[in-house]
């Protein structure tokens, strides 16, 4: 009986589970261009099918131009055809002589999946503008964490004093880090930063903490954050490459970016919107600067010019080509009348806004890197291992400060507390005493590394 019983409950077991409703399985979310497409684009493509580059004619720096036929004339995306389409063919191809990228490891198949995934539903653009850059329209991304300790350290590329001179700011591998001053120890750590960080300038109310850098060939940046809690506050604009320089203008409500993508942007603070492009420089932008009324933006760049530009429409103004090297630094003279450049040839130059001439030279040691002015004074870091001091009035040396170990890439001043800083190819930061020009603190810039 008891038998029996167990075999009556378990089939009535056995229909209760064949009755059970099936559900039908959960269809995946659509594949998106923006999220999912743009961003695999990005890190493997851009390099070899960007606008500087262009292999077979073809390039991926757009939604409009990665669905468009390269040199090959072949369609390079065919919506819902993926037979037709040439570029996932390449992307799939077993012959390393044919499969895109050609010097990289083939895309990984979770990847391979998403773009014919992508293709069979339409390859659809959920973007607004189809001509938009691919960096203008990916979602900012959150940054890995780094190192809790460094390996090794780092170049310096970018420093800066805090508003109150209490503090150093320098660039680090996905982060800022925050120094104490005085004696050189680990403050605070600002995370979810670009791989690299090439410029670093505060608002001139204080508030705001720019930093420009990115990862070279694939994304540039710019994020702001709050200077007091290091809290992200927004990502100013996305570039196809490494931003090499922020600069506020004097009244704080726009900030300028220059960097590898040859581009100079112009951008409201407030709401990020871009206001303007100029495409006057045919290679990197290392260095911009505003003039006193914030009129006038100077540039520095690679292809050995330095530029004038009027910040209400980007017209050319003048263009400076004494140096017949790359130029990395620039700022203006306090007269306005007046631009200060340094770069390759080891000169800093001085020359008119009015015609482009040359007023005056200083040579120093190894090629000079971007400038700083403060306090009435223009700072010059060099390869030379130094920083240089000049009156920003005469353009004479003050003082030479010294006892790098390696290049000086950057330097600040803070007016206040009198104080200087530089930061080292080696990964060293050094503090002097404007005063006497004696050495307050030398440490590594890279939190796990010893002093």
């Amino acid at each position: 009986m008891i038998t029996r019983n167990i075999q009556i409950a378990f089939s009535l077991l056995c229909v209760a589970v064949i009755a059970l409703p099936v559900t039908a399985q959960e269809e995946p979310a659509p594949v998106s261009f923006r999220k999912d497409i743009a961003p695999i684009l990005i890190n493997n493509c851009l390099a070899c099918h960007g606008p500087k580059k262009a292999e077979g004619g073809y390039r991926v720096d757009s939604y409009s131009r990665f669905i468009a036929a390269g040199d090959s004339e072949l369609a390079a995306i065919t919506a819902s055809n993926l037979d037709d389409s040439e570029s996932l063919r390449r992307i799939l191809s077993e012959d390393e002589a044919d499969r895109m990228p050609l010097e990289g490891d083939p895309l990984p198949k979770e990847q391979t999946d998403l773009i014919s995934r992508w293709i069979t539903e339409g390859a659809k653009y959920d973007a607004e503008n189809p001509e938009a850059a691919l960096s203008a329209i990916v979602p900012p991304p959150v940054y890995p964490d780094p190192p809790e300790a460094y390996p090794r350290s780092v170049p310096i590329t970018a420093i800066a004093f805090s508003p109150d001179g209490a503090n150093v700011v320098a660039g680090g591998y996905h982060e800022l880090t925050v120094w104490n001053a005085a004696d050189g120890t680990l403050v605070s750590r600002i995370k979810n930063v670009g791989q690299r960080s090439y410029a670093i300038q505060y608002s001139p109310d204080g508030a705001l903490l720019a930093v420009g850098g990115g990862a070279p060939g694939r994304l540039g940046e710019v994020r702001l954050f709050d200077a007091a809690s290091g809290e992200l506050k927004s990502v100013v604009a996305s570039t196809s490459d490494v931003i090499l320089d922020v600069a506020f203008n004097p009244a704080g409500d726009r900030i300028a970016l220059a960097g590898a993508d040859g581009a100079i942007r112009i951008h409201e603070v407030a709401t990020g919107a871009e206001q303007r492009v100029i495409t006057s420089h045919s290679d990197w932008v290392m260095a911009i600067a505003w003039n006193g009324d914030g009129t006038r933006l100077a540039s520095a760049s690679r292809d050995k010019t330095s530029k004038l530009f009027n910040t209400e429409n980007g017209e050319l103004l003048v263009t400076y080509s004494g140096h017949g090297q790359p130029v990395k630094g620039v700022v203006f003279h306090p007269a306005g009348d007046k631009v200060f450049s340094s770069g390759s040839d080891n000169k800093i130059h001085l020359w008119a806004v009015a015609d482009g001439k040359k007023a005056s030279e200083v040579a120093l040691g190894g090629e000079v890197y971007k400038l700083t002015r403060s306090g009435g004074f223009v700072f010059a870091p060099s390869a030379d291992k130094t920083v240089r001091q000049f009156e920003e009035g005469s353009h004479t040396e003050v003082r030479s400060y010294t006892g790098n170990a390696d290049w000086a890439l950057a330097a600040a001043f803070h007016p206040e507390t009198k104080r200087v800083v530089s930061g080292a190819f080696n990964g060293d930061v050094k503090i002097w005493n404007a005063e006497d020009g004696a050495e307050i603190a030398t440490f590594v810039a890279a939190p796990g590394i010893a002093k």
